[in-house]
């Protein structure tokens, strides 16, 4: 076969491939605007509202003003990068709040006055005049949390500070990934999801709790930097006279087991030692035998709006009082 034979065969190959790789994003563009997918919709929401951070701590912030529809709910991003509200610098006479947390504080796949943080503002509210500042940001640990709030937090003038922990909220802050731009397809995104299903039904049902539980080994990195960023996060408050409490927020797959108890008990000694005030829900979701019902998916245990509200009754009086 002559070369140019070959070079004509190679490139036929190469336009067949690239009209099927195109049909195939073309067809899932237009099928997963209708069928939600968990790592679909968290893709999105990486490449329509988070930006690179300047602060490697940090790693990402959301967009300022950003505006897409996750999960099917809208999810708006004030001017300061916030899921809140616009809030002025500048505070008047009521009660100031900030709760920091990850994805379940911001209120993935759960409309925004349905999220914990709003159903809690509205109560506190009642009691005597109270702003609830939502710095919640998915996809965050607890260092991230922490230098979120001493970056862009301080200037707000806060009463208190409440950070709401998920187990994997020890985890490394993670590095920008050079495969990144892979998540501009859908394809891509679509493909690896399928990938990771096979791999988590082929691998052993308890791997995810060895992981988390694993996190909290004394040699972790990201339990050690978890513990760092809570004593800053604690002198920073004490230096300002902010009052800091912190809420550990349950796992919601297996809730009546409490799988992550050790590692809960192990967190909550630690915040005893240093001082902070704490409160563990995972013992008050034991009765909670049918978790699927708290999902906001099938392929998601982030909680919904039913166990949002369930989080909310159960803080409400942790919070309800300011810090002596």
């Amino acid at each position: 076969m002559k070369s140019s034979e070959i070079g004509a065969a190679f490139l036929s190959v190469a336009i067949a491939l690239a009209v099927m790789l195109a049909t195939g994003e073309v067809a899932l563009r237009i099928y997963t605007s209708r069928a939600i997918y968990y790592d679909v919709e968290m893709t999105r929401y990486s490449n329509e509202l988070k930006l690179v951070s300047s602060n490697a701590r940090i790693g990402h912030v959301h967009r300022p003003g950003g505006s897409s529809i996750l999960m099917g709910v809208r999810v708006a991003i004030n001017s300061d990068g916030l899921r809140d509200r616009e809030y002025p610098i500048e505070r008047g006479d009521a009660r100031r709040m900030v709760f920091l947390g990850d994805s379940l504080t911001f209120g993935w796949g759960v409309a925004s006055e349905d999220t914990f943080e709003s159903l809690l503002e509205a109560k506190l509210d009642q009691l005597h005049p109270t702003e609830v500042l939502n710095f919640g940001t998915g996809n965050y640990n607890t260092e991230q949390s922490v230098n979120l709030f001493i970056d862009k937090g301080l200037k707000y003038d806060v009463d208190e500070v409440v950070l709401f922990f998920f187990i994997n909220d020890a985890e490394p802050t993670p590095l920008r990934s050079r495969w990144a731009f892979l998540g501009h397809s859908r394809l891509a995104t679509f493909v690896w999801s399928r990938v990771k299903g096979v791999r988590s039904q082929t691998a052993a049902t308890r791997s995810f709790e060895e992981y988390y539980s694993n996190l909290y080994e004394e040699d972790q990195p990201g339990w050690i930097r978890a513990r760092e960023a809570f004593r800053s996060l604690k002198q920073t408050c004490d230096e300002r006279g902010i009052g800091l409490k912190v809420v550990l927020l349950p796992e919601l797959h297996d809730p009546a087991r409490e799988p992550f108890r050790e590692q809960h008990q192990k967190l909550m000694r630690f915040l005893a030692e240093q001082g902070i005030a704490s409160l563990d829900l995972a013992p008050l979701f034991r009765s909670e035998t049918e978790p699927l019902s708290l999902w906001v998916a099938l392929d998601d245990a982030h909680p919904n709006a039913k166990a949002h509200r369930r989080i909310a009754e159960l803080v409400l009086p942790f919070i309800a009082e300011p810090e002596s």
